[in-house]
């Protein structure tokens, strides 16, 4: 593998490069008629210069934005490209959003077209366009027979790659124009104060991630033919958005995975080398070995017992007796071995990022032989900035610096962030940006620290985001925001860092409550409402109805109510009246958990 991914100025230089070092060899695949075929380097680069041409035909510029909504497929990467070959740039959005999401994003950016790939996503994503001001056309990827009433211009992609055979643009000229500083994308982060904020990631900024990750992983790739990615992080993420442009790099073939739920039989039919995936899919991987192995026999069970208990022995740097080192040899064989080959049995490694890796899954996954690197970063670092080296790994930290990026820690902890890798700033969000990027320092709002070896450490966060178990940004004012507003409902507070779903703590309204009481015959004492079933049923009516226009990651599944308010004299409001997290968490930290 050798690239130099420092000597290009955009991203589509260096496909056009590979397309045409690689030619006939098979690139991304997917799955058809239950099995997976692919599409070579070259189909993939006249597929490339067919949109963009279909672009230009519908009038896109030269720094227009362009938003995709589609599943991971080969398409999705096909259209990115695309956009990038004439100089526009990319709007990736997520497929669980909402109409009012995708409205914000379309309106916000100024989009001028929309790729859709099916027609559940136009179902969804069409009222919005249609209530945009700039976004004239959809180009719709799937075929199919389904017709829309909305008033917007619908183009079909295959009737588009079709007609554009001519190629009367020259792609080599007009990408020598694109420098490295020039914004490919814009990808949409939640913020703590409402609405999601643009991130400007420039064709040098995911380069110099890509040369951060082959430097990581080059012991690792040194000497293979092939190299195999298995692809099922939305790509609207950030984190597999860049990853696209590395393996792209190194010549890597892409498989896109059929989803969560079909997630380990294809990588028992892949068998791929490497996989990125946040900390949910390891909690699942952990319940389901475990579960698995209550199952087996004794003898299964003694030796997985044992496999373990050396395997976290080693990790935690012990010494082996001699006789140890012999069992865990042969367990390598018997055990290890196996659990390699359910997920395919060439992983070289498992990549975790997104949020933190429960410690103790990560230890007993890397007990059982799964090579897990786990790291950090954040969309506004393009989004890498450290990560465990396959080397030397230290669970407990989100390893170390990748090249080229810079981190102090400020004096109150908080981790700030230098190098190419930094965003160009929010998008029409000068505000935002200068509160984030204060003399080319992205301030991250997380705390933490370097231990002995220079591994980074993250020990707290400052900013009120929520990070759930698959490395989704949730903004919990937002959320707040629309509960709070129901008649029924005083006050809010939203918890789920590193979990499945969100909860909440709720105040009810005290007149509500108290008469909603009278009318039903109860006692009206609010301790006595609160723990009524009928009254708590009448709240889940409430939050199911602001569920219904929350995406789905966003949705409150359960809650708790309590019977006083958050005030200042109680310590769980500051003076400008903004909720104190800390203190509600110290206080009703239990009962959020037991809800899980």
């Amino acid at each position: 593998m050798s690239i130099n991914f420092d000597e290009y100025n955009n991203i589509i230089s260096m496909f056009f490069k590979k397309s045409t070092e690689l030619q006939d060899k098979p690139y991304l695949w997917k799955k058809h008629d239950n099995d997976f075929k692919s599409l070579s380097w070259k189909e993939v680069e006249s597929l490339v210069k067919a949109v963009s041409r279909s672009l230009l035909d519908i009038g896109i510029l030269k720094g227009d934005r362009v938003v995709i909504l589609s599943e991971n497929r080969p398409e999705w990467q096909i259209a990115d490209l695309a956009i990038m070959a004439i100089g526009a740039i990319t709007v990736p959005v997520y497929t669980t959003s909402t109409t009012q999401d995708y409205s914000h994003v379309i309106n916000h950016s100024g989009a001028r077209c929309m790729i859709i790939s099916s027609h559940e996503l136009c179902l969804k994503a069409l009222p919005a366009v249609e209530n945009s001001t700039d976004c004239k056309s959809v180009i719709k990827i799937n075929q199919d027979s389904h017709s829309y009433d909305n008033p917007v211009n619908i183009l079909k992609w295959n009737e588009l790659v079709e007609k554009n055979t001519n190629d009367n643009y020259n792609f080599e000229e007009e990408i020598k124009s694109i420098k490295r500083s020039d914004t490919a994308c814009i990808i949409y982060t939640s913020g703590t104060g409402g609405n999601p904020k643009g991130v400007m990631l420039s064709h040098g900024a995911m380069l110099s991630n890509c040369t951060g990750a082959k430097i990581l992983l080059q012991n690792l790739l040194d000497g293979m033919d092939e190299i195999k990615f298995l692809s099922w992080l939305p790509l609207s993420h950030s984190y597999e958005h860049t990853l696209q442009f590395f393996t792209l790099g190194i010549g890597a073939q892409v498989y896109y995975s059929e989803g969560i739920d079909k997630l380990v039989v294809n990588m028992g039919e892949v068998s791929p080398h490497f996989m990125t995936a946040v900390p949910r899919f390891y909690d699942s991987l952990h319940t389901r070995i475990s579960q698995g192995l209550k199952k087996q026999g004794k003898l299964s069970q003694s030796l997985f017992s044992t496999t373990l208990r050396l395997g976290k022995k080693k990790y935690n740097g012990e010494k082996l007796t001699l006789l140890e080192n012999i069992t865990n040899n042969i367990l390598d064989k018997l055990v290890r071995r196996k659990v390699n080959k359910r997920f395919g049995g060439s992983l070289k490694a498992l990549i975790s990022g997104g949020s933190a890796l429960n410690f103790e899954v990560g230890l007993y996954l890397t007990a059982l032989g799964l090579p897990l690197l786990q790291g950090y970063g954040q969309t506004e670092t393009a989004p890498v900035v450290s990560a465990n080296p396959p080397e030397k790994v230290k669970l407990d930290t989100v390893g170390k610096l990748f090249h080229g990026v810079q981190v102090k820690i400020a004096d109150d902890g908080e981790i700030l962030v230098s190098g190419e890798n930094v965003m160009n700033g929010y998008w029409n969000d000068p505000e935002s940006t200068s509160k984030t990027i204060i003399n080319g320092w992205v301030h991250t709002g997380d705390i933490g620290e370097f231990d002995n070896e220079d591994y980074l450490k993250i020990t707290d966060r400052k900013k009120d985001i929520i990070v759930n178990a698959g490395g989704d940004n949730i903004s919990p004012s937002r959320i707040e925001a629309k509960l709070d507003i129901e008649p029924e409902i005083s006050q809010s507070m939203l918890y789920g860092d590193f979990k499945n779903y969100l909860v909440a703590v709720i105040v009810p309204e005290k007149d509500f409550s108290i008469n909603w009481a009278k009318e039903n015959s109860k006692n009206d004492d609010l301790k006595s409402i609160i723990e009524d079933d009928d009254f708590n049923k009448v709240i889940k009516d409430v939050v199911s109805r602001v569920n219904k226009n929350l995406s789905v990651i966003e949705q409150v599944r359960k809650f708790i109510l309590i019977d006083h308010e958050f005030t200042i004299e109680n310590s769980m409001m500051t003076p400008s009246m903004k909720v104190r997290r800390f203190k509600v968490k110290d206080k009703y930290g239990k009962k959020l958990e037991d809800l899980y």
